[in-house]
């Protein structure tokens, strides 16, 4: 009597979890060797403190020691808390219409101390405009800027970063590109996973915890786009493209009738002559009783308010509106000052479905008017 069995699938099983169980160990040493670091220069400043009074430079010099490794403990648990999110599945993201060339320029600005101060070039590629996709705004900037820290991080001093934007038909790819110290092919198929990472050089000191590149394919994948890495090896540079999907206005698209209610300042007059030029008719009102008679007779298919502006209810204006044509499915915009997450929540609870930050750009409205459709509710 005799059995053959194959287990070269339990085998891979378990060198598959014994590589994971490395990887979090690994991770777990780094995490305590990233703790430990802040609090030896910390401890140092405790000491100057107490001879604060006799020399009062040590004061100043101690304040700003604990304030830098204060913060970069702060940016260790954000990164901590950011991977938590992603393992559970809790990372969402707000909905609204995003320009590329806006997100790009932010994340540059962000990422352009680390770069300067690495006497590294950084060259943009890109036209004018990149379009707009559909999506979080801040959650993206996170991911160019992760991508551009992190070209910086691998790259030696003096070095060069490329980033290029390519719009085609129905997607635009985001290329950042170096010629730092690449990636062994071995560690490709890992780049994404959580806690993992490239073998620190004394010339990158600022390691991070490996957890920045999975959050970002986690923020790329909730954007129904995906991100690719690539490496011709080491000392060979690096690449990562994230490809999105392009927010195109339909074909077609009908003039509109758009109430816009704001004050009647210079920028938007210029906002409405911009409307109109684009064939939609704009009725302009400047206060909450004229918004209520125009959208009781015209039976606007957008109306745009402005939230921030003296003397009217905003919020409770939108509902006020809705509730005169309950059967029909206008499109609301509110145009506000701020960008913060606590300003779009209150803005959906009041029954906008968007939610802009002036100045607005016309590329982005023109992506969200389209699909403002007259008729019954439900029809777009």
């Amino acid at each position: 009597m005799g059995t053959n069995t194959d287990i070269t699938l339990q085998r891979e099983a378990e060198e598959a979890l014994q590589q994971s169980n490395q990887r979090k160990d690994d991770f777990l040493a780094m995490l305590a060797h990233e703790l430990r670091g802040p609090l030896a220069p910390i401890s140092t400043a405790a000491q100057l403190l107490r001879l604060g009074a006799r020399n009062p430079e040590n004061i100043q010099r101690s304040s700003d020691i604990i304030d830098r490794q204060v913060k970069h403990m702060t940016e260790l648990v954000d990164d901590l808390m950011d991977a938590s999110r992603v393992t559970r599945g809790l990372v969402s993201i707000e909905q609204e219409v995003v320009s590329v060339s806006l997100v790009v320029h932010t994340a540059v600005e962000q990422s352009r101390p680390l770069i300067e101060a690495r006497k590294q070039q950084l060259v943009l590629d890109m036209s004018e405009d990149g379009g707009t996709v559909l999506g979080d705004r801040t959650r993206l900037i996170q991911v160019l800027a992760n991508l551009l820290n992190n070209a910086a991080k691998y790259t030696p001093q003096g070095g060069r970063i490329v980033l290029k934007v390519t719009a085609r038909e129905h997607e635009v790819d985001i290329c950042i590109s170096d010629n730092g110290i690449g990636m062994d092919t071995s560690l490709l198929p890992h780049v994404f996973e959580l806690f993992t990472q490239a073998e620190r050089t004394p010339d990158r000191s600022q390691g991070g915890l490996g957890l920045g590149l999975a959050l970002v394919k986690s923020i790329v994948a909730l954007h129904n786009g995906h991100i690719t890495a690539d490496s011709a090896g080491r000392g060979m540079g690096s690449t990562f493209t994230v490809s999105l999907p392009l927010h195109a206005a339909p074909p077609g698209a009908r003039p509109l009738r758009i109430l816009l209610v704001d004050l009647a300042d210079d920028d938007e007059a210029i906002f409405s002559t911009a409307l109109q030029a684009d064939g939609h008719t704009v009725i302009l009102c400047h206060d909450g009783a004229c918004a209520r008679a125009q959208a009781s007779e015209q039976h606007p298919d957008a109306v745009l308010i402005r939230a921030d502006q003296p003397g009217v209810e905003v919020y409770a204006l939108a509902r006020q509106l809705r509730a005169l044509h309950p059967d029909r499915h206008a499109v609301y915009i509110a145009l506000t000052e701020s960008g913060q997450s606590h300003d779009k929540i209150i803005a959906r609870g009041a029954g906008f479905d968007y939610h802009l930050e002036r100045p607005v750009s016309m590329s982005s409205l023109r992506a969200i008017l389209p699909s403002a459709h007259g008729g019954e509710s439900g029809a777009a």
